[in-house]
């Protein structure tokens, strides 16, 4: 089973998903660092040199690639839900868990992050607020579960997904 993590930059899917993938003993992948192994150089340098449109074109075949192995925990890039095909993909594919985040919380998270491109604008909250507004329903459509990320503690949030899983009967329940 491939467990996918998916919700909006900042809303912790790496952070979450590598103890994720540490509690239920799965390899971890971070389909951002798997884009970037493939292109050779940062998302941030493909998608100036690139634009936004050939990045997905990579982040699709990559996610493809990565629904196609073995049981594991992966992190998707925020945007990634903005292709039916990867949606589709995603949830066939596996179970997948929708860390769900205000834009203000987000904010909060990210107003000093230089890295993200699409959060480099005058008005960051402005652009989270939009980019929620147009993901959050995709993000639902991709999802088996939705997890409200507020203020819990990483490792809270790692109980509350596994025990979603497990009263959904995709895990075990813990002896």
């Amino acid at each position: 089973m491939i467990l996918t993590l998916v919700g909006m930059p900042g809303s912790g899917k790496s952070t979450v998903g590598r103890q994720l993938s540490r509690r239920l003993r799965l390899p971890f992948f971070d389909s951002d660092h798997l884009v970037e192994q493939h292109l050779g150089c940062t998302i941030k340098d493909y998608f100036a040199r690139e634009g936004e449109a050939a990045f997905r074109d990579v982040e699709e075949r990559v996610i493809r690639d990565a629904m196609q192995g073995a049981a594991s925990v992966l992190a998707t890039g925020g945007g990634a839900v903005l292709r039916e095909e990867n949606r589709q993909q995603l949830r066939a594919g596996g179970q997948v868990v929708y860390l769900r985040s205000t834009p203000e919380e987000l904010y909060r998270r990210l107003r000093h992050d230089r890295v993200r491109p699409l959060l480099q604008v005058a008005d960051p909250l402005d652009k989270l607020r939009a980019m929620y507004a147009e993901r959050d329903p995709l993000y639902r459509d991709a999802a088996h579960f939705v997890i409200e990320t507020g203020r819990p503690s990483v490792p809270s949030l790692v109980n509350m997904i596994v025990m979603q899983l497990e009263l959904a009967g995709v895990l075990p329940p813990a002896p």
